[in-house]
């Protein structure tokens, strides 16, 4: 009897669901994030931005916020990296909504909005534990141990957040003055870049 497999059919047309948010279980920590930042005040971000509407369309500030949260929450400092994310991995492409902020973007908001940042983490942090999605004493994000003391003011920026926005300044610098992109490290060179090539089909 001959061996029995099934193979992985990756030219076959898939007709994904038309709500993207579906990709994801009702629980998953990206619909935390949005939910618990959609409930902040983010006029502090607005405010930095051109009122009359004139000039290039900027990033919702909402979406760029949720999007570092949700990268600092999975480890990530890299801007680079990040942007990486946000084309391969679903739960960067839903808190995007199929857009593409490229590393330069992300590191140009987290700089510009470096002060709010740090306050609003501690906020989204406090907020979690209100809600009972966390306990408060010492919460653990990645690793990282963060006091969550409800006593302190809603704006206060934890030592830790501080930290934790330095290592992504700092990572951001090192990649630059490296001259190399660790977003794009998994490109390969030559024909195997090219779909075309890899398949035969000469286009």
């Amino acid at each position: 009897m001959p061996q029995n497999f099934t193979f992985p059919q990756r030219d076959q047309p898939l007709l994904l669901p038309v709500d993207m948010r579906e990709w994801l279980p009702e629980d998953d920590l990206v619909f935390i994030v949005l939910d618990a930042v959609a409930a902040l005040d983010l006029g502090e971000f607005r405010r930095r931005y051109r009122a009359d509407g004139h000039g290039r369309a900027a990033f919702d500030p909402e979406m760029m916020v949720v999007l570092l949260l949700y990268g600092y929450c999975q480890g990530e400092r890299s801007s680079r990296v990040i942007e990486r994310r946000c084309v391969r991995d679903v739960g960067y492409r839903v808190i995007c909504g199929g857009l593409r902020p490229d590393h330069a973007t992300i590191a140009r908001f987290r700089t510009r909005h470096e002060k709010e940042l740090g306050g609003l983490f501690s906020q989204v942090l406090r907020l979690l534990a209100a809600e009972g999605m966390v306990q408060l004493g010492v919460l653990s994000l990645d690793g990282t141990k963060l006091a969550g003391n409800a006593a302190q003011k809603a704006n206060r920026t934890l030592p830790q957040i501080e930290k934790l926005l330095a290592e992504a300044a700092a990572a951001d610098a090192a990649e630059d003055a490296s001259g190399r992109s660790a977003g794009r490290s998994h490109v390969h060179p030559g024909s195997a870049v090219n779909a075309g090539s890899r398949c035969g089909c000469g286009y």
